[in-house]
């Protein structure tokens, strides 16, 4: 297989003719196959179905991750782990107790139906039975549902405790009602996802400088001012995409773009997304907020796929790039494991972590994959 440096001419080099090829170099070649089977080499633990030193919901991520690589890619690299993981093992024993298993987070509950739906899609492709994983996603989402009502107007408790709304439940609802909608044409997720972005565009959680702090205070139901994480950023722009995909209303597509380039403007350094909390020399970042940057190239990949529209694309194609590139130069080391800082080389800084591996991994994939609809839209217009 070609080495990084011959990877990274490819893609610079590569004409409309030859750029199907350099994107099958990208997807299965040097970077993402080698982050993944790093993930799984060093951090995946076959007997409990788990990363060491992750969460059941970076968990998911990983899961999700790693079968929409094999999904763009055509491959079967990992074919065993919807099966082996922690979520494919309690989707597949028919008396889970999902309540359990989500321990009351209604935001931990909706990645994992976003990965269950996608280990369904590989295993849909394989023509093999997906029923065990349709099944448990939407004995979740009906969980999380359930957890709307009308404090603040609106909204799904972040957790069955009651003490907090905030935007990245609530946008993920949003993306799982709208999504869930695309995929069984229930009148039910369609509905919800109407509700959630009503709730949301009206809920004052979006800042004026076009970002999403984390929620709302919970005495006065007003923006608490909070962090603008990168996720929160990101997931918006995957529901509002879903949305458009259901209902053609090109005013989402416009209010997604608001918080993304608000992004780029406000939550980068060098061009290249960086936490609040990163830090070449004295990163603060916890094991959760080392995905987040990660998440959100994932979601603005989905959001250009939802919107299918070449101008869009093109608008975000290069950051995304961009994105990947940090990712290989600043954050990788020679076996494969990403650091948890991208915008500049780590100064002790930076940890190795299966959450910063599985974020490094999503810009990879989205990068890829952006320039997969970008590629196909040149060849027809080329045509």
């Amino acid at each position: 297989m070609e080495s990084r440096s011959e990877c990274q001419a490819v893609l610079a080099n590569a004409t409309v003719s030859d750029s199907q090829a350099a994107v099958a170099i990208v997807l299965t070649g040097w970077a993402p196959q080698r982050v993944g089977n790093r993930l799984q080499s060093q951090y995946f633990n076959i007997f409990l179905g788990e990363y060491n030193g992750g969460a059941l919901w970076t968990d998911s991520n990983a899961v999700e991750d790693l079968h929409n690589l094999m999904l763009a890619a055509g491959s079967n690299t990992w074919s065993t782990l919807g099966d082996n993981s922690l979520i494919g093992r309690s989707a597949n024993f028919p008396f889970t107790d999902w309540n359990l298993v989500l321990g009351g987070s209604n935001d931990d509950a909706q990645w994992i139906i976003l990965a269950l739906w996608k280990v369904a899609d590989y295993k849909a492709s394989q023509s093999l039975s997906n029923t065990p994983f349709m099944n448990a996603a939407s004995t979740i989402y009906n969980i999380v549902a359930g957890q709307w009502d009308a404090t603040c107007g609106g909204g799904v408790w972040w957790s069955t405790k009651h003490t907090y709304k905030n935007s990245i439940t609530n946008e993920l609802f949003l993306l799982t009602s709208a999504e869930g909608y695309l995929r069984t044409k229930e009148q039910s997720y369609l509905d919800n996802a109407n509700k959630a972005w009503a709730w949301l565009s009206q809920s004052g959680l979006r800042n004026s400088n076009g970002l999403w702090n984390d929620g709302l205070d919970f005495n006065t139901c007003q923006n608490n001012g909070e962090t603008t994480w990168t996720y929160n950023q990101g997931v918006i722009a995957s529901g509002l995409g879903a949305l458009y995909a259901i209902n053609g209303d090109s005013s989402l597509l416009d209010a997604a773009e608001v918080t993304l380039d608000a992004t780029i403007a406000q939550l980068t350094e060098n061009g290249i997304l960086k936490e609040s909390c990163d830090d070449t020399s004295t990163s603060t970042c916890d094991s959760d907020q080392k995905i987040f940057k990660g998440i959100w190239t994932k979601h603005v990949q989905y959001y250009l796929t939802y919107a299918d529209d070449p101008a869009r694309t093109a608008k975000y194609a290069a950051f995304l790039g961009a994105q990947a590139a940090a990712v290989q130069q600043n954050a990788e080391t020679a076996q494969g494991d990403i650091g948890s800082v991208w915008y500049s080389s780590s100064q002790g800084g930076a940890t190795l972590t299966p959450s910063a591996s599985t974020g490094g991994l999503e810009a990879l994939i989205a990068a890829a994959q952006v320039r997969v609809l970008t590629s196909n839209t040149a060849s027809m217009v080329a045509m």
